[in-house]
């Protein structure tokens, strides 16, 4: 997996460009461009601005993350240029952006298949969409009962400003019924990104998690999720997330103010064009199929 682009390199271009957090320091100048939002996208927007950033000397564009919401709002209060985001916005969050006269633009940027992990010494291979929901509202709490060890089951999620956090909760544990009010039970412990969760999982014998394909590591097992007991299990790949296949996948998104334009539009054809696709396989998620 690619996790040679970090936060760390975030925060030099940010130093570089003397900006704090996502001020606008750079707001009028056309050769600067700020993009905010969701963990999950943060690894695959960084290596799309370094690639853009090589063919276009000059250019300057800072990647940051902290939630799909955190993207949202700044958008809103006109602090970033783009909003990465990985799940869509609230019709509460779009009725706000049109309050302050912004009109949000959605744009698909790639696909992404939720991955639930385990550690790899875990016997279950795979669950159901329903024993997911049971594992992460507290009706289910020991491995045993979903034929693995007499062990209580450790769970692990992101933290509620996270896209990823809403698209569970929304699609897993409420059935994508917004009727349904299920939500994480307390003993849930929420952790502030996906690598967080990947490395707990690594090591901890009884933790479940998810998240973005892109952080799919040989340090996890990845559970083959079935929509019920009379389905057969899938796991994520390129393949079944295009296909629908897989019951967990989610469109990445980017939303700008209004129609894209001069350098974010710039930015934007080239993250659809066929060399950004190429980057979203190259970070390991799914190339949007049609655009």
């Amino acid at each position: 997996m690619h996790r040679a682009i970090t936060f760390a390199a975030t925060a030099l271009l940010l130093l570089a460009l003397g900006l704090t957090g996502c001020s606008r320091k750079g707001k009028d100048s056309p050769s600067v461009l700020q993009i905010k939002g969701s963990d999950t996208m943060v690894n695959l927007t960084q290596a799309w601005a370094e690639e853009y950033m090589k063919r276009n000397p000059g250019i300057s564009i800072a990647v940051t993350g902290g939630g799909s919401g955190t993207g949202i709002s700044s958008l809103i209060s006109n602090t970033c240029d783009i909003a990465q985001v990985s799940r869509e916005m609230k019709n509460a969050e779009i009725q706000l952006a049109r309050g302050k006269g912004i009109e949000p633009k959605k744009i698909v940027v790639a696909l992404d298949g939720l991955a639930v992990i385990v550690h790899p010494s875990n016997p279950v291979t795979s669950l159901t969409l329903d024993q997911l929901a049971d594992i992460y509202t507290g009706k289910v709490t020991s491995w045993a009962q979903l034929g693995g060890k007499d062990e209580k089951i450790v769970l692990l999620s992101r933290e509620v400003n996270s896209g990823t956090h809403v698209y569970f909760k929304e699609h897993v544990l409420q059935h994508g019924d917004a009727a349904n009010k299920a939500e994480f039970t307390p003993q849930a412990l929420l952790l502030p990104s996906s690598q967080a969760i990947a490395d707990e999982a690594a090591q901890n014998t009884s933790a479940i998690g998810y998240y973005g394909m892109g952080y799919i590591s040989p340090k996890v097992k990845v559970v083959h999720v079935a929509k019920s007991a009379t389905e057969p299990a899938i796991v994520p790949s390129i393949e079944t997330v295009q296909s629908g296949a897989y019951p967990i996948s989610r469109p990445l998104i980017m939303y700008t103010k209004g129609e894209p334009a001069g350098l974010a539009k710039a930015f934007l054809d080239f993250v659809e064009s066929k060399e950004g696709q190429d980057v979203v396989r190259r970070l390991d998620f799914v190339p949007v199929v049609a655009r």
